[in-house]
């Protein structure tokens, strides 16, 4: 069985959850065996992304979705909010020899992202970080070009063999009520994920007069 990742602010853990031991982090994040619940390659042929497409990753620690993502599409902006992770992300795209990737420092409670700069903002296993997340979503919905949309993959709320303690995890409800606070509609859900929820969902139409 996968060991649990990504214990969240338990002893030796700093701000945003991420452990003081950096390489046991990079290591379980990185596990070959996440791979097997995690499915990256099938999440990223189900967003449907193409060579011309911008995405905006929320969360990419050691860049386990990103470097897969940057073989696709045209750029990557990956926002990382703890500097330590960020780090270690630039240095594997840098060995990698990754040049579509640009490594973005952000806050708790916002992305920092141009507006109209993305055409997918992809947060997989990390709105339970944000303080507010009716307001981050909001500060993503900015940054979508016109028809862009925002993906949240996360763990159901229950005891899974995977993922955060239970206290940490997002119930699909509760996000999805958020997200309808910060004015974003479901478009789109995937359901091959074992232990998450995926959604898929782009900011509503504003009403006519």
């Amino acid at each position: 069985m996968t060991p649990r990742h990504e214990r969240e602010r338990g002893p030796g853990h700093r701000h945003h959850g991420n452990p003081e031991d950096l390489d046991a982090f990079v290591a379980r994040m990185e596990d070959p065996a996440r791979a097997e619940w995690q499915r990256p390659d099938e999440v990223i042929r189900a967003l449907g992304l193409g060579a011309r497409d911008v995405v905006g990753e929320v969360g990419p620690g050691p860049g386990f979705f990103t470097l897969r993502l940057a073989r696709v599409v045209r750029h990557v902006y990956s926002v990382e909010a703890e500097p330590r992770i960020l780090s270690v992300l630039r240095d594997r795209l840098a060995a990698a020899g990754v040049r579509n990737v640009t490594p973005v420092l952000g806050m708790d409670g916002a992305p920092l992202l141009a507006g109209e700069s993305i055409d997918l903002a992809l947060v997989v296993n990390t709105f339970h970080h944000f303080p507010d997340g009716a307001a981050y979503l909001r500060a993503l919905a900015s940054a979508l070009r016109p028809g862009g949309r925002i993906a949240n993959i996360d763990f159901h709320k229950r005891e899974l063999p995977v993922g955060p303690s239970l206290e940490h995890m997002v119930a699909r409800e509760d996000f999805l009520s958020t997200a309808e606070k910060a004015g974003l509609e479901l478009v789109d859900e995937k359901s091959f994920l074992p232990y998450q929820y995926f959604l898929v969902l782009h900011p509503k139409a504003p009403r006519g007069p």
